[in-house]
């Protein structure tokens, strides 16, 4: 018997030795998430695919764009596409508008534009666009601006 042991037997008495002796045992998480009760799915359900928008008004198509380029889910992707929407959406011609919603909405992860717009993974040939090098360009934030919030938003008047 170990003096650890015998101090708690000393300290809890001897009739209560049982009790007070620590048993280590795993958490109810452990136990419920262990591969041994547990086994995730080898594949999730893919995103739904991308449904183009036919026919949308441009002012409905700006403004349904400048909602999604802020509410990404994602810190980095909500700052850097806010503020490229907020510099560059409404100079953009209808077929600009078209290539930047497949841009922010085909990809199945956040992180996939992310990493292209900073050049950690190369674009792919189907993402290649006049809008995908003004977004790496903003990226680099050659001008140095504050970016560690998302711009204002245009009131309407």
């Amino acid at each position: 018997m170990s003096f650890n042991a015998i101090r708690q037997i000393v300290r809890c008495g001897v009739q209560t030795a049982r009790l007070c002796q620590r048993v280590a045992a795993p958490s109810v998480q452990t136990v419920r998430y262990s591969s041994e009760y547990y086994t995730p799915p080898d594949e999730y359900p893919p995103p739904p695919p991308y449904k183009e928008r036919l026919n949308e008004d441009e002012d409905v198509m700006r403004s349904r764009l400048l909602y999604q380029s802020r509410k990404r889910g994602m810190l980095e992707n909500g700052l850097l596409l806010s503020t490229f929407a907020a510099k560059y959406l409404d100079g953009m011609n209808e077929q600009q508008l078209i290539l930047y919603d497949r841009l922010i909405n085909t990809p199945s992860n956040d992180w996939e534009i992310y990493y292209w717009a900073v050049g950690q993974r190369p674009v792919p040939e189907k993402f290649q666009s006049e809008i995908m090098d003004k977004l790496i360009e903003h990226a680099l934030n050659k001008d140095r601006q504050n970016r560690s919030q998302q711009p204002d938003l245009p009131t309407s008047s």
